[in-house]
């Protein structure tokens, strides 16, 4: 299979591009297309949407956190399972940190990488010819990253379509959709972003409509034509986390879910089995696996559930007395020792570490992490560095005496300083890991 695709890009982040993606990718697979949806950069929500619209599983390609190597096998397989691959662009096009030359996290990066065009959306509300300069600007701003077509969103009317799409026709960039405004597009959110999909009441009805939007609005074959070819060279899987035993336990509900998809699929791939628990169905581990993992996630809309689950509470500490258990950011947050909701009210969690967690003392916290890990644990062995990100609005209101996991630096290599937590055979720390260093 010759494998085609293109980037969906935008100024910024609620342009529209993430519903103009999932709508293409459903519209497409109506049409009895192979297509496969990636996302740049570290989002583990979207990909589950691409995932329902596409009936694939979704990839994520990030050009910080893995290595040009891992990113080329990753698209490989993305082109030999799919006709179109359709990459969906995380905040704005350029968006990404300073770092080494196609390795700052933005979609942009790609479309270097893999010479893959961009169909960019613009918001036009508040504005008409305006939207011709903006196109213009993302056209001139980098000559190896080629503009092949414009969306418009947020149209209020045939003269507002018109006076958009004459002025960015006329300096050479195709217009290939008008989306008229419509609030019924609108993807539910919440602190960390989208609602998951998983979450989301009648999605496959909800993508359908995307889909009949995009093919009202959106000339397809015209989209379809402007793909480029998706033919990446070499690559190598070996950067990727290794898995950590043979069955691996995953917590895996509406508390614990954000796991990225190439690492479950390289674990897979390795021979190893994930099974998968439910700590708010007050499940716990299966006795006959190697490892736990606490995946990140919302514990913090669950913490009294979840504090009242005691077959979950007992089954975990049972686990770590001999085998390793290690939580991510979600999953951090259940090893403490109590968790406090937006309503101010503490719960008790797991007590397997030390310290105390906050959501009604709430900050963001959000970027690229490298992370050198102090022991052997879960994601990787002492010395390894293992790149990632932190997003999460909760923090530690007690840090407990626990020993650190790994010394902490962001994305510019800049020291942050010791992070994480680990007592006998339990490890967590806020950061999510992507690859290795």
């Amino acid at each position: 299979m010759t494998g085609h695709g293109f980037i969906v890009g935008a100024a910024r982040s609620g342009s529209g591009k993430t519903s103009v993606a999932i709508g293409l990718m459903r519209a497409f697979r109506r049409r009895g297309v192979q297509v496969r949806g990636a996302k740049s950069g570290p989002d583990y929500i979207d990909p589950g949407f691409h995932a329902a619209a596409t009936g694939q599983p979704g990839v994520n390609l990030d050009t910080w956190a893995m290595s040009p190597a891992l990113l080329a096998s990753l698209a490989r397989q993305a082109a030999e399972q799919a006709e179109l691959t359709i990459v969906e662009s995380a905040m704005g096009l350029f968006d990404g940190i300073r770092a080494e030359p196609g390795r700052s996290g933005a979609a942009a990066d790609l479309a270097r990488l893999f010479g893959l065009p961009v169909l960019l959306v613009l918001d036009v509300s508040g504005q008409s010819q305006t939207a011709a300069a903006i196109a213009k600007g993302f056209a001139a701003f980098d000559p190896d990253v080629r503009i092949a077509g414009v969306v418009l969103n947020q149209v209020a009317s045939e003269r507002h379509d018109r006076l958009a799409r004459e002025a960015i026709e006329e300096i050479g960039i195709p217009v290939v959709g008008s989306i008229r405004r419509n609030p019924d597009m609108a993807l539910p959110e919440r602190h960390l972003g989208l609602v998951q999909a998983s979450e989301h009441g009648a999605i496959d009805a909800f993508i359908e409509r995307l889909a009949d939007t995009m093919e009202q609005s959106i000339d397809l074959d015209a989209v379809r034509q402007l793909a480029g070819p998706l033919e990446p060279a070499g690559g190598d899987e070996t950067p990727i986390l290794d898995p950590p035993a043979q069955r691996i336990a995953l917590a895996q509900d509406a508390a614990f879910s954000f796991v990225y998809p190439h690492v479950i699929a390289h674990w897979r791939a390795a021979g190893a089995e994930i099974v998968p628990f439910s700590p708010l169905a007050d499940e716990g581990p299966d006795e006959s696996c190697g490892v736990c993992w606490l995946p990140g996630g919302y514990p913090e809309l669950h913490a009294g559930r979840l504090a009242a689950c005691e077959n979950f509470r007992h089954a975990m500490r049972r686990f770590a007395q001999t085998r390793p258990v290690h939580g991510e950011c979600g999953g951090f947050m259940m090893l403490g020792e109590t968790l406090e909701d937006a309503d101010g009210e503490c719960h008790t969690m797991l007590g397997l570490l030390g310290h105390s967690t906050s959501f009604a003392k709430r900050k963001m916290n959000l970027g690229y992490r490298q992370a050198r890990l102090r022991v052997d644990c879960a994601i990787g062995k002492a010395g390894d560095t293992i790149r990632g990100h932190e997003f999460h609005y909760a923090r530690l209101i007690d840090p407990g005496s626990d020993e650190p996991l790994a010394d902490i630096a962001d994305g510019a290599g800049n020291a942050i300083g010791p992070s994480g937590a680990r007592r006998g055979h339990v490890t967590g720390t806020f950061f999510h890991a992507i690859a290795k260093g």
